[in-house]
Order: structure tokens, then C-alpha cells, then sequence
């Protein structure tokens, strides 16, 4: 309970000094957004069911349907009120306030009606639900101050950089473009709902929470939430727009040139270069393939489908990040190496601190931060050398990836052995 009051307070603040943050710029923080979705259309209608039926996984199954029910009947009435005073619609979904009204209700109700270890398994269930949502504000207050505070890019740096891989954001963006409109459909819908999925997996992962009254030591929406609360201060360090932003048509006036996808950018001395205030700059790592990474590991102990789901969902992650001009090759490295890197920690963290872990948290960490300087002050040697720096990334990245396999396996717990059965004895004659 210590843990989880002084988890508590460290989010409460942070999202205050958020909320301060986007005041500082006329833009509504975290904690206004979310409070407005209480009323207001919601902008993630979709995420606050998810969450919802992440706070439902510590309910009874008649629980969860009188909770499915009222939530389904809240938006039913928003709808008919909206509709009756001819309310124009906004930005937003027409359902999620009856998700929302539901989680907060289960927590008065933690409150008020229930005592003991109930109370402590429910709020801790609304609490699970309400650090996904708030993620989700969390991380668009954290776009807007990159694009405020950070009104230089580096993107020239990780195009030259990414010569050493053959240009791989151009070459998938060709691809993407060849398969036509239903091809672009399947990755942006895939690249959307990546949060759903997560849900999804994680529901695997809780579903024996209402019955043994406790969550599991590790499980995906930890490391889900900790990517996103990290990376985007990296961000802050590394400021990248984006193929599509500083190379193509999307960046408009800012743009170095419409060359994306077609044209390879030139190879020539990198410069930091000025961007508008409202794209993010979000780029570097590649948060889409660590969460996408996240789900494909933690599949691994699920059923087929879900094994398969987990593979779709991070090939397809990684087709649509580089196919629509999102990232760069550099970036989807160095998500997998950030992934990896905070998925051993939180293992770590719960399953106690062995030495291999250790060590790979250190050497992911180093290798993450090899990588940000070698983007940064080494590009035109990469660009020049393509057959020395190109494997070398790849190595760098197969190495971290070998090091989690093998600290995981020897992490896992081992079966007793089989007792042996007495041989059978013959019978007196």
C-alpha cells in the first residue's frame, strides 16, 4: 500500500506540473482534457472502454455486466440529450462518458462501500484503468511542449545516418504506396489501435485477478505505462519530426523538399533545422515499435492466436512506422533496444534484482545511448561506410535482443522434477 500511495502522489504531481506546463502555452493540461471528457465528447472513446475493462478484470462477471451495462446506458443518454438540444458535434467520439462515469464510480464505491482487502483490489483496479487513460493525456500535453519548446529538429542528422541502412523509410513508403488504398487501410488502422491491442493482451494477462483477489508480479500495462512516461523526455533531448514532416509533403513551407518517398535525401553535411510549433516532435525513439515489441513479447506465453496477433501487430507496426513516412530506420532500432531495455527493468523490479538483469539494463542503456551520440556527431561516417556502421547497428540491436532472451530464460522458474514411481513389486505366490 506504501508503494502504491507514494505511485500515487509521484503521478499526481507530474500531472500538475503538465497541466502547468500547457497553461504556460494557453493550451488545457491532462487534468482539464480528462475532466472535460467527463461531459464532453470524448477524444479517446475507444481507449476508456479498454480501460474500463481493465478495472473490470477485479469485478464478478455479474459485476461486469451491470458495469457494461450502465456505461453502455450512460452513452445512450448523452447521445439522446446531445441529439435533443441539437448540440453540434465537436472533435470526438459519441461513446466513452459512460466508460469514464463507470470507473469513477467503482472508485466512491471503493470508498464508501467496501472495506479490507475488497477495497484495496478495486481501487487498485480503477487505479490500473485511470493510469491508461491518463497515459494517453499525458502523452499529448508531452507532444505539444516538444513542438513549443523545441523549435529546431534533427532530422538532416538521422537522414544521413540512415544511409547505413539503405534508406529504409523510403524503400517501405514505395512498398505501402504499391499496395494500394487497402494496404494503407490495414497498417493506419493497425498503427490506431495499438493501445487496443495492448488491452487485449493484457485482459489475457489479468484474467485470473477476480478470482486469486490479486494482480500478477509483471505484467504488460507496467511496461506500457513506463514507455510512455520515459520516452517522451527523450524527445525533449532529441527532437525529430519525422520523413514525412522534414522530406515530403506534409511539412509544407518547412520542408526541405517534397523527396519523400521517391528521392533519397542528399548525403551531405547534417544541420539542425527550424520547424513550426505544432507538429511533434516525436520521433526518436520510436515509441509505436516499443510498445508494438512490448505486446510481441509478452504474446509469447499466450495462446496461438494470440502468439500470431502479437507478431501481426509488430510487423505490421513496423510497416506502417516506416511506410508512412513516420520514422526513420534509426529510430525503429533504437525503440527496440529502449523496449527491451525497460521491459528487463520492470521484470527486475518485480521478480528481485539478479545480477544478469542488472547487467542487461546497464548494457541496453549504454548501447541506447551509443546509439543517440553516433546519430548525432557521427552520421556522414555512417552514411560514408554503409557496410562498416550498418551491421554494426544491426549487431548492436541482435545483441540486446540475445542478452533479454537469455537473462529471461534463466529468469523463469524451473519445474521440480518429476517424482520417480516406485517400480511395482511382484505379488507373493
Amino acid at each position: 500500500m506504501i508503494l502504491w500511495a507514494l505511485a500515487g502522489v509521484v503521478t499526481l504531481g507530474f500531472l500538475i506540473a503538465l497541466e502547468i506546463a500547457a497553461r504556460h502555452y494557453g493550451l488545457p493540461g491532462p487534468i482539464t482534457t480528462q475532466v472535460q471528457e467527463v461531459v464532453l465528447r470524448p477524444k479517446s472513446g475507444f481507449l476508456l472502454y479498454a480501460s474500463m475493462a481493465l478495472m473490470m478484470t477485479v469485478l464478478t462477471w455479474r459485476q461486469r455486466l451491470i458495469a457494461a451495462g450502465f456505461a453502455i446506458g450512460i452513452d445512450l443518454v448523452f447521445v439522446l440529450v446531445r441529439w435533443a438540444f441539437h448540440v453540434k458535434a465537436t472533435e470526438g467520439h459519441p461513446f466513452g462518458n459512460g466508460a469514464l462515469w463507470v470507473i469513477l464510480g467503482c472508485a466512491v464505491i471503493a470508498v464508501t462501500r467496501r472495506t479490507g482487502q475488497e477495497r484495496i483490489l478495486l481501487l487498485k483496479g480503477v487505479g490500473l484503468a485511470l493510469l491508461l487513460v491518463a497515459g494517453r493525456k499525458t502523452g499529448d500535453t508531452w507532444l505539444l511542449i516538444t513542438s513549443k519548446t523545441r523549435p529546431a529538429v534533427l532530422d538532416p542528422y538521422l537522414a544521413v545516418a540512415d544511409h547505413a541502412l539503405g534508406n529504409p523509410s523510403w524503400v517501405a513508403g514505395r512498398l505501402v504506396r504499391a499496395t494500394g488504398s487497402v494496404g494503407a487501410h490495414v497498417l493506419d488502422w493497425v498503427y490506431v489501435q495499438l493501445a487496443v491491442a495492448a488491452v487485449v493482451m493484457a485482459l489475457y494477462q489479468l484474467r485470473h485477478v477476480a478470482a486469486e483477489r490479486r494482480f500478477p508480479s509483471h505484467h504488460l500495462v507496467r511496461t506500457f505505462l513506463v514507455i510512455g512516461l520515459l520516452g517522451p523526455g527523450i524527445y525533449m533531448l532529441f527532437p525529430v519530426v519525422g520523413p514525412i514532416f522534414a522530406y515530403g509533403a506534409d511539412g509544407g513551407h518547412w520542408a526541405l523538399g517534397n523527396l519523400w518517398p521517391d528521392t533519397p535525401p542528399p548525403l551531405t553535411a547534417p544541420h539542425s533545422m527550424p520547424f513550426d510549433e505544432i507538429t511533434p516532435r516525436n520521433c526518436m525513439p520510436s515509441l509505436h515499435t516499443a510498445w508494438a515489441t512490448t505486446i510481441f513479447i509478452h504474446s509469447r506465453r499466450a495462446p496461438r492466436v494470440l502468439r500470431f496477433a502479437g507478431t501481426f501487430w509488430l510487423i505490421a507496426t513496423l510497416g506502417a512506422t516506416l511506410g508512412f513516412g513516420y520514422h526513420y530506420g534509426t529510430d525503429i532500432i533504437a525503440g527496440v533496444v529502449f523496449a527491451l531495455t525497460v521491459e528487463v527493468a520492470m521484470r527486475s523490479l518485480a521478480h528481485g534484482w539478479e545480477r544478469s538483469g542488472i547487467q542487461l539494463v546497464a548494457y541496453g542503456t549504454t548501447v541506447f545511448a551509443a546509439l543517440l551520440v553516433a546519430y548525432r556527431w557521427l552520421p556522414m561516417q555512417m552514411a560514408e561506410h554503409p557496410w562498416v556502421f550498418g551491421p554494426l547497428l544491426i549487431l548492436a540491436t541482435a545483441s540486446v535482443i540475445h542478452g533479454y532472451i537469455r537473462t529471461t530464460r534463466q529468469g523463469e522458474p524451473q519445474s521440480p522434477p518429476a517424482a520417480r514411481q516406485p517400480e511395482p513389486q511382484p505379488e507373493p505366490v
